[in-house]
């Protein structure tokens, strides 16, 4: 991952776990709470791809999991949310942008549904059985109602600023060459900059073309000089 990835994946994260806590999980709302941490991971991850969408979601898990006032296990949403990071990277489009937003939101409802089954499924593996007593069905309901109403609000700006993080003419990949997967960046670095490069050599060639124009009149105007004087 790239540094302006890292920096504003943390950023992103921090923020919205400040906000989960002390405003979101105080709502008292029936069912679920809004996940704005789930949000922030697969908005990126829809950005950045499945392999960043991944390390983020995992990163993401592990604070969330160590940050008071968790109740659960450690690395129990870090798993979770790494499943989840790397399953929306998949659904990010070759050209990096949706052709409208059913995709992000539907994207959303599957990710809300899919945490929380998850959450459900690994923490009744290692003893924990918080699910089980609030019942499944309203908690799968709650959790996709919030989220999808949380998102229009959040999803757009979150993929906005990682666009435009990725618009660094400076940020390379790892291999030396540009950033691969973001088409505002790789058009500009091969559109924007070639088209400099083919008008600077056009007009090279022009001058250069004038240039030789100009000296063979000067020289067949001195030869014509020269003849007159002979005769």
């Amino acid at each position: 991952m790239r540094f302006n990835r890292i920096l504003l994946s943390s950023s992103l994260i921090v923020v919205a776990l400040v906000v989960q806590v002390t405003i979101l999980g105080r709502l008292q709302l029936p069912g679920a709470v809004p996940d704005l941490v789930l949000l922030t991971v697969v908005a990126l991850a829809l950005v950045y791809g499945h392999v960043s969408g991944a390390l983020i979601g995992f990163t993401a898990g592990l604070v969330a999991d160590l940050a008071p006032p968790a109740d659960h296990a450690a690395g129990l949403y870090a798993l979770v949310l790494c499943l989840i990071g790397y399953a929306a990277g998949l659904v990010r489009p070759d050209t990096g942008r949706f052709r409208s937003a059913w995709g992000p939101m539907l994207t959303v409802v599957a990710a809300a549904l899919s945490s929380t089954l998850l959450y459900a499924g690994v923490g009744a593996l290692v003893g924990d059985t918080t699910a089980r007593h609030v019942g499944l069905g309203g908690l799968l309901f709650t959790a996709a109602l919030y989220d999808l109403l949380l998102a229009p609000f959040t999803v757009p700006l979150i993929m906005a600023l990682a666009r435009r993080a990725e618009n660094d003419p400076m940020a390379v990949e790892a291999n030396g060459g540009p950033p691969q997967g973001t088409d505002v960046s790789s058009g500009w670095l091969s559109g924007g900059t070639g088209l400099r490069i083919g008008s600077q050599r056009g007009g090279l060639r022009l001058r250069t073309a004038r240039n030789r124009a100009g000296r063979a009149g000067r020289i067949k105007g001195v030869k014509g000089v020269k003849s007159v004087k002979k005769l």
